[in-house]
């Protein structure tokens, strides 16, 4: 017995580089935890169809919404740990960790960190047709109405930056919670809701188009591609920071070099110029880390926004 295990042990030795040699010999699943059209797909398009160039195989989006995120990162989660399947978490992925009473995976120890992609700041945005013209307007026409006015939000990432607002300023927004940036979009251009809190990259067109108003950005520095913005902080709320991160992970035990080969080949498509100007033109701030930094910045995240979910008197669900 102990013999054929120690041949097992070397046979699997030997495997795994030649796994990573041969890697990719097929098409590669990029699984999305969103629906089409929110911030992860603006940034997830480049890097797939890059990716697809440079590998000589296609890198196929495969979007699995639902359940704050949670979906999609059970998905990424229980396949197979080859690199042939990885997928783009976001904030919301640390979040859920406390947020939801029983996930069906381990937020860290179920996953493999490839690479923190890039950074977005929030926006606190409402219809141009809204009588509001600045977040102090906002913040006077709330706590004259408490509970009165109705915000949509696409995930519980983004839902705990507006608790945290929501208590440093003193007012009250009833929640109306969406799949996604795609629906908070379309949402807020019916006027179903009156403000929404979003990334920046997914209501850009319709803020460019004059038909949303940005009221502020979350970050500490207003945003490049929304100059004109002010932050919450400039707007009168001093500290407020807040902003969206965007993590690459493939399922625990995915080989370390075939890590470093999918770490290696995005960093290498968000730094094509076409690539680059797509990204940073939606307001992205790339980043590109090490799997190393993905991987400590989850676990500190973790502990963060169990802080949090604490402090705010949620209750895991």
């Amino acid at each position: 017995m102990t013999t054929r295990l120690i041949s097992f042990a070397l046979a699997v030795a030997f495997a795994i580089p030649a796994l990573a040699q041969t890697w990719p010999a097929k098409p590669i699943r990029f699984i999305m935890a969103y629906p089409p059209g929110g911030s992860s797909d603006i940034l997830a398009r480049p890097i797939a169809n890059e990716m697809s160039k440079s590998l000589g195989q296609q890198v196929l989006i495969d979007y699995k919404p639902g359940a704050g995120s949670s979906i999609g990162a059970d998905a990424v989660a229980k396949s197979a740990p080859d690199g042939y399947t990885f997928g783009m978490l976001l904030t919301a992925h640390a979040v859920n960790a406390s947020l939801i009473a029983k996930l069906p995976y381990d937020t860290i120890k179920d996953f493999a960190s490839i690479t923190l992609a890039a950074t977005l700041p929030i926006a606190i945005i409402v219809n141009s047709q809204a009588p509001m013209q600045t977040l102090q307007d906002l913040i006077n026409t709330a706590k004259a109405n408490p509970g009165k006015l109705n915000y949509g939000s696409p995930g519980p990432s983004i839902f705990l930056s507006v608790e945290y607002f929501k208590s440093v300023v003193g007012v009250d927004f009833t929640h109306v919670p969406y799949k996604g940036s795609g629906p908070v979009v379309a949402a807020l251009l019916g006027r179903e809701v009156d403000l929404v809190f979003d990334s920046i990259s997914s209501s850009l067109a319709q803020i460019q188009a004059g038909k949303f108003r940005a009221l502020a950005v979350t970050t500490a520095k207003r945003s490049h591609v929304l100059p004109q913005v002010p932050t919450v902080q400039e707007s009168g709320v001093p500290g407020y920071d807040s902003s969206l991160w965007y993590g690459i992970f493939a399922a625990a035990g995915t080989p370390p070099a075939i890590v470093q080969k999918l770490n290696a080949e995005i960093i290498k498509a968000m730094a094509q110029p076409k690539s680059k100007e797509a990204i940073e033109g939606f307001g992205y701030q790339i980043v590109g880390s090490t799997p190393e930094h993905m991987d400590a910045l989850l676990k500190s995240e973790v502990v963060l926004w169990a802080k949090v979910v604490k402090e705010s008197g949620l209750k895991a669900q």
